[in-house]
């Protein structure tokens, strides 16, 4: 297993091992929401049932005074009868049973007065009697609560005008305080959670709580807030005495909702912090990486330097003893070669110098100096879509040349020696395309990427460094880019170059 192998799967394992934590701590979290959201249901099942026992209660004392007000009315017709009855008996009849009807009335205000309206007499008021305005205001209340009682006298016709007892009106103001003080404490104030209590329409709010007083005001966000509510429970049906029937809205507390995105939050948050972490760890590595990098370039390019220069040596040595003149041109090439390959890495780490240069005519230097170093069943082909034009481009030759050997020797390591390696040049709008071509193994598309890693290697020896080295000075040096075009196991491989038109 190669480097870059064992770092992906450390990174797949750290990668598995967080998302185990991450779905342990959703998991725990929504447990923990679901049972909170179920207690506080529960307190609202239990809310709703204490509302509608007490409702029950209202209900029943509201029928209560409704028998009341009844029987009320049935005394004051009685007492209506009674006085008919003394006005019209016969003088030798027995008056005893209406004088006692007369007399029990005590608490109920009665007021009578003739067919123009003018008070005859009146009983049970609280007032001043003889305050005329005091008996007209008072008429005026009675002609609104109940329907007037027809007294006949003979050809006569009187009314009599009467109001619910003192006794009676005290119990109603009691009874309204009840409701009022049901539907601000027990309805608003006892719930935990936002509530809306509203009437049969649904639009007309009674009383809120928890909830902010300027989204009740406006209708649209009353609405909203509504519909929302209604989505997450089913509205609670109220009847409170001869009201209306009313409903209760009601929602999650502010504190399950916090409760219920807090692990995303967090997770959030964890997740940014990683990932600035990892940015900054990156950089920092990546520097020190390029500083290794550079140093041993540098120290490569320093201990080539005193071997070549004894070999240049030793090859005008060999000139002054009338050594074969075709052995020392060979010799005298891989010394040049030596010594290109010595200033390449004595470039790395530092700018190099970018001149305006023919592509073409590089790689064909490149391409005739490995023909006769690689197996002579491997066969080189260049393409140019060019035609008379020239591809043109600002490079750095010996750092350019360096990556199209790299290409060159993996694709005949990927032959296995036997194979067509196919150069072209491809004419595209500002770029110029060298498409790099070989009849091997291919590459899996899962690796497209990941070649171009430091360490990544198919080889039983090498270090993995070509391809990354390729990149480096493509993309970083020459501002352009490297990639896998096609490949096919099998089949082969396409590597891609591009590069800015000069």
């Amino acid at each position: 297993m190669n480097l870059y192998s064992r770092k992906q799967y450390t990174k797949l394992a750290l990668f598995a091992l967080a998302s185990i934590i991450v779905a342990i701590s959703l998991f725990y979290s929504g447990r923990i929401v679901t049972k909170i959201r179920e207690e506080e249901r529960q307190k609202v099942k239990l809310w709703s049932e204490a509302i509608q026992k007490r409702a029950k209660l209202v209900n029943y004392t509201r029928d209560l005074f409704e028998k009341l007000r009844i029987d009320e009315r049935k005394k004051a017709d009685l007492w209506n009868s009674a006085i008919s009855y003394l006005i019209n008996a016969p003088l030798n009849a027995n008056v005893n049973f209406a004088n006692d009807i007369i007399a029990d009335n005590t608490t109920i205000p009665v007021i009578v007065v003739d067919r123009s309206g003018n008070v005859i007499g009146s009983k049970n008021l609280e007032g001043d009697v003889s305050d005329k305005n005091y008996l007209k205001n008072e008429l005026a209340l009675m002609r609104k609560a109940n329907r007037p009682l027809e007294i006949q006298l003979g050809e006569e016709t009187q009314l009599l005008y009467y109001r619910d007892s003192k006794t009676f009106s005290e119990l109603k103001s009691t009874m309204d305080d009840l409701i009022n003080s049901f539907i601000s404490e027990t309805v608003i104030s006892s719930a935990s959670v936002p509530v809306i209590y509203t009437d049969g329409s649904m639009t007309n709010v009674i009383a809120f709580g928890n909830i902010d007083s300027t989204e009740i005001k406006d209708p649209k966000k009353l609405k909203e807030r509504i519909d929302n509510m209604r989505e997450q429970n089913e509205p609670l049906f109220i009847k409170l005495g001869d009201r209306q029937a009313s409903y209760i809205f009601y929602e999650d507390s502010f504190l399950l909702t916090q409760l219920k995105y807090y692990p995303y939050l967090m997770l959030t948050a964890i997740g940014i912090f990683l990932i600035v972490s990892y940015v900054l760890f990156s950089t920092f590595r990546n520097a020190e990486q390029n500083q290794v990098w550079v140093g041993m370039a540098k120290e490569t390019a320093h201990q080539l330097g005193t071997p070549l220069s004894s070999l240049m040596a030793w090859m005008d040595l060999l000139r002054m003893k009338n050594v074969d003149e075709e052995t020392l041109g060979e010799l005298g090439k891989d010394l040049a070669r030596l010594q290109t390959i010595t200033d390449r890495f004595s470039k790395i780490g530092s700018k190099p110098e970018m001149t305006e240069d023919n592509v073409l005519e590089s790689v064909n230097t490149i391409v005739e100096y490995l023909r006769p170093r690689v197996s002579r069943k491997v066969t080189f082909e260049i393409i140019n879509d060019y035609g008379s034009d020239q591809p043109l481009s600002m490079i750095n030759r010996p750092l350019f040349e360096w990556v199209i050997e790299n290409l060159c020797k993996n694709a005949v390591d990927a032959m296995n020696g036997v194979g067509d390696i196919t150069l072209t040049f491809r004419n595209r709008p500002g770029f110029v395309c060298i498409d790099v071509t070989d009849t091997g193994k291919g590459i899996p598309k899962s690796q497209h990427q990941t070649v171009f890693e430091p360490g990544f290697t198919t080889k039983k020896r090498g270090w993995g460094l070509g391809l990354s080295l390729c990149k480096r000075i493509i993309n970083n040096y020459h501002k352009g880019n490297i990639f896998v075009k096609r490949s096919e196991p099998g089949k082969g491989t396409t590597f891609r170059i591009q590069l800015k038109k000069a």
